[in-house]
């Protein structure tokens, strides 16, 4: 998935039918036990619950290419999760 860093906080990628999708980043972060950073992210788009879709992927900051990788393996997902649930708790 290319993607285009818009400015700080927005970001483009192309979408299944290559037309640009701007993209919101929520938050940034770097894992000591997985030694990878991550980018949590939303399209502003809304599920058929009403919530606003958020993804998450793998990102080399320091990287001229600017690839999103898929996350992995569970754990991984575990921990965005958990970061995800005590913000949803403090903006409550």
């Amino acid at each position: 998935m290319n993607n285009e860093l818009i400015n700080n906080s927005v970001f483009q990628i192309k979408g299944a039918n290559g037309s640009p999708i701007n993209c919101e980043i929520l938050f940034t972060f770097a894992s000591n036990e997985t030694q990878k950073n991550y980018i949590v992210y939303t399209d502003n788009s809304v599920d058929e619950l009403g919530q606003i879709r958020v993804y998450a992927n793998i990102y080399d900051p320091n990287s001229a290419n600017k690839q999103l990788m898929a996350i992995q393996t569970e754990e991984e997902w575990n921990t965005i999760e958990a970061i995800l649930s005590k913000l949803e708790e403090k903006s409550e």
